[in-house]
């Protein structure tokens, strides 16, 4: 294959691209590449704390935006373009397209500061791909009442989930280069099976 990639999962909670990652990273693995798995808000010592003030602490819809742009900046410095640079894959569990999703669709701020701050950010790197877990928010939200204990976003209301739906897929519109739908209402092996027509068509 050609240079290493960066690739993401997206996803409304309880799409269930998560239980699929580590699945997709093995299968990289098996086929001799490097695979670095990691996620987001987190991936970093500091990442991770912010992820705790993120998932449990409410604040302002801004302010949640600059603290997941703040780890993932973060994140890009020290784990993901260096990981890229010597040949590693990586695969994220989230980027970008989840603060669109969640603090633009969901929380509604504004499209132009969330853009100011990718540039900011990350402008010169985008993922190669983005696996677009889409599930309706009824399968999802039934998914999600089999847990035992759920962070604040997992607890929002079916319609802001239904926000993040629909911004997800609007941001797929913007970019249909780089991303890749799945149908995640499907059973688990058919999922995989999509999955691996995807790696099979990796470069």
């Amino acid at each position: 294959m050609s240079k290493a990639k960066f690739i993401t999962f997206e996803g409304v909670d309880g799409a269930g691209k998560s239980t699929h990652l580590q699945w997709f990273a093995e299968t990289l693995r098996q086929r001799g590449l490097e695979v670095l798995v990691t996620r987001e808000p987190g991936g970093t010592p500091l990442g991770e704390r912010l992820r705790e003030i993120l998932l449990n602490q409410p604040m302002h819809a801004e302010t949640e935006a600059l603290l997941m742009f703040a780890a993932r900046l973060e994140h890009i410095e020290q784990v993901i373009r260096p990981a890229l640079q010597r040949g590693t894959w990586v695969i994220s569990d989230r980027f970008s397209d989840a603060s669109f999703a969640y603090q633009g669709g969901g929380r509604g701020v504004a499209p132009g500061k969330l853009e100011q701050l990718e540039r900011w950010v990350h402008g010169d790197l985008q993922p190669d791909l983005t696996l677009l877990f889409d599930i309706p928010i009824e399968v999802a939200r039934q998914r999600l009442s089999n847990n035992a204990t759920l962070d604040r976003f997992e607890q929002e209301k079916g319609g802001f989930f239904e926000k993040v739906r629909q911004a997800y897929l609007e941001r797929s519109r913007k970019h249909p280069q780089r991303f890749a739908l799945i149908d995640a209402a499907q059973t688990p092996d058919e999922v995989k099976a999509d999955l691996g027509k995807i790696i099979l068509s990796l470069k």
